[in-house]
């Protein structure tokens, strides 16, 4: 009897309070209504995007046996932040004069042989190659507690630093000037990109596949988005600053899941000052939009060239064009390297490079801006 009288006490007291602060109480609880379902949400699109970012590798360009391997002498230096590394030093072509010396970076889940595929014309030239493993490839250690993924981090552009730090100490050993081109496919031209940033001795970068972390994911997640949500929808109708704060947030969360950062190339092409750049890029990739290369080209002050291989999937410019690929990156760093200018690269139409990323008509030829 006491329990019941208890009872109907506190549920009048409970309705008297709810009658008297009603308005405070609706506030509090549309207050957390909103929070807490942006939140979920949220939360819902990270662990998928995260997903997505360690679950789909790029497909690589060659496999194994699609290339003939090549020797050189073995090298043994250290990334910036002392992780020990391998690579090889090739030296071109004994007939030749030597014309400069270039660093290969390979793409992910690929090793320093890759370069065969890719450089054979640059010896031929009379170019040295300096090719190295990234950490966790090839000859170089695996990193304890990291696991190296498709999209280039703080250790790949340490990697790549201590690989220019040890060619300008090579090349000063030898008499030769401080000066280095880069060379990197997909993850490691975004590598060389993040690495030549405020480095005078990187006098040229070329890349094939080359991409930016933070623009690719938002990409992908807008992608993905449409295919996981339940509500179609609500997914296609997020305001831009939605996907620019959830890629944030997914980079954040992945850099302290995996401990790690995750360095934007659109940035750093824009912070390259004056130095030549050339994009090469497939017309049919899959997996990084050709609108990737357009950006960063657009980004670019110094002379830059842009390169859309028709019928060309990620990385396979060099097999569809193998002859005008291999004429195309001596004449670059003939022209911005080795100051050789016999043959220059010839010049497209500005026109055909100022469609809008949206825009899906490739852009073919090679093309060179304006100064």
């Amino acid at each position: 009897m006491f329990e019941a009288s208890s009872d109907i006490l506190l549920s009048h007291w409970i309705w008297d309070v709810v009658g008297r602060n009603w308005a405070l109480i609706s506030i509090v609880g549309t207050l957390a209504v909103l929070t807490i379902t942006p939140t979920l949400i949220l939360r819902k699109y990270v662990n998928i995007s995260r997903n997505i970012m360690d679950d789909t590798p790029p497909p690589l360009s060659m496999g194994p046996l699609d290339f003939e391997r090549i020797g050189g002498e073995p090298l043994s230096f250290r990334a910036f932040d002392g992780h020990a590394l391998s690579g090889m030093m090739l030296r071109g072509h004994p007939d030749r004069s030597p014309r400069g010396l270039i660093i290969f970076a390979h793409e992910y889940s690929s090793d320093a042989y890759s370069c065969a595929r890719y450089c054979r014309p640059l010896l031929e030239a009379g170019y040295d190659v300096m090719t190295f493993d990234f950490r966790g490839h090839g000859g170089s250690r695996t990193e304890e507690g990291y696991k190296p993924r498709q999209w280039a981090s703080d250790r790949e552009l340490a990697d790549m630093l201590g690989a220019i730090a040890h060619a300008e100490e090579w090349l000063e050993q030898a008499g030769r000037p401080r000066e280095v081109g880069l060379f990197g496919i997909s993850r490691g031209g975004c590598a060389a990109i993040l690495a030549a940033v405020g480095v005078s001795s990187v006098r040229a970068i070329l890349t094939d596949g080359a991409f930016s972390t933070d623009s690719t994911l938002e990409y992908l997640m807008k992608r993905w988005a449409t295919i996981f949500a339940k509500v179609r929808v609500v997914a296609e109708s997020h305001p831009p600053v939605f996907w620019r704060f959830l890629r944030w947030l997914l980079l954040r969360d992945a850099g302290q899941r995996w401990k790690c950062r995750f360095p934007s190339v659109r940035k750093a092409l824009a912070r390259l000052g004056e130095r030549p750049v050339f994009l090469i890029h497939g017309e049919r990739d899959s997996f990084i939009p050709v609108a990737q290369s357009q950006m960063l080209y657009d980004l670019a002050h110094g002379p830059k060239y842009l390169w859309i291989v028709p019928a060309a999937k990620h990385n396979q410019s060099v097999v569809v064009q193998p002859e005008q690929y291999a004429r195309r990156i001596v004449q670059f760093f003939d022209q911005h390297l080795a100051g050789v200018v016999a043959e220059r690269l010839p010049t497209g139409l500005l026109s055909d490079l100022a469609q809008p990323l949206a825009d899906p008509r490739p852009v073919r030829g090679l093309s060179r801006a304006k100064r």
